[in-house]
């Protein structure tokens, strides 16, 4: 039984919290694999083998492979592609290169859902910027999901901090969304706006929250392929995702190997 509130949000109930963190540990340890794998030379092909592996070693499918279409078990969106780059073997990750990993899986019928952006080798120090500001301003919209806030803190909060970093673009229309029984749910998080509207927040939600920030304009467009986003000017871009809970205690991080405590406990700070 799958309990909504009035907006069609899925409320999930402790127990079931406990399974949406299994499929979360497993995304998590997935990408964290992933993040020691990287290397100059690799393709991003040879990522996707090594998370199909991991994912399905641990009895779980991946998420992504077939959904809609696609062809592959992570998104690997290299410089300036913004997100949904397909894998392939037709380049090598070279030195200075960022790679965006999005990584999903589903664990008895729970879905987990991640991303991280990973420096091939020794990259330029705009780029090092770029990752530390898009990773923090997740957490920023993160340290928003405690019960009674709006779900529009959470953009606020993201947009909020990119702003006081500099001139960066935040693709609008792209965001988070709810996690559960399926991988892409109601509701859909923008990572900008106004704070106090929309629905409020209730314990037992689960919310994938993902900024994507570009080093250049906000403005995007979709490739031939019809998955993958590259910025317009051909500036880099960086993501980073995690799925969250919303607790009586506060953010639990699904798919954080600590459930977040380490971070969140540095904004309390």
């Amino acid at each position: 039984m799958f309990k909504r509130n009035r907006h069609g949000i899925q409320i999930k109930s402790p127990e079931q919290l406990e399974k949406m963190r299994a499929a979360g540990l497993v995304v998590g340890r997935t990408l964290d694999l992933l993040k020691r794998s990287v290397r100059p030379g690799m393709t991003p092909l040879d990522l996707d083998v090594i998370a199909e592996k991991a994912i399905r070693d641990e009895g779980a499918i991946p998420s992504f492979k077939g959904y809609q279409g696609f062809p592959a078990t992570i998104c690997a969106s290299v410089n300036d592609e913004v997100v949904h780059g397909i894998p392939s073997d037709a380049r090598k990750l070279r030195e200075g290169d960022i790679i965006s990993i999005d990584c999903g899986a589903i664990l008895e019928g729970w879905h987990g859902d991640s991303a991280v952006t990973v420096p091939v080798g020794e990259v330029d120090p705009k780029l090092t910027e770029l990752m530390r500001i898009t990773e923090e301003s997740m957490w920023r919209g993160i340290a928003a999901l405690t019960p009674g806030r709006h779900l529009s803190d959470i953009g606020y909060e993201v947009e909020r901090y990119v702003k006081s970093q500099g001139r960066f673009g935040i693709p609008p229309e792209y965001g988070g969304h709810g996690i559960g029984t399926e991988m892409h749910m109601d509701p859909w998080i923008a990572n900008h706006g106004k704070p106090g509207r929309g629905p409020v927040l209730e314990e037992g939600m689960c919310l994938a929250i993902e900024p994507m920030v570009n080093l250049g304009t906000e403005r995007t467009r979709v490739l031939p392929d019809e998955w993958t986003v590259v910025t317009i000017d051909g500036k880099q871009s960086a993501h980073f995702e995690h799925s969250v809970a919303v607790t009586h205690n506060g953010p639990w991080v699904l798919t954080a190997l600590d459930g977040g405590k380490e971070r969140l406990a540095q904004l309390q700070n």
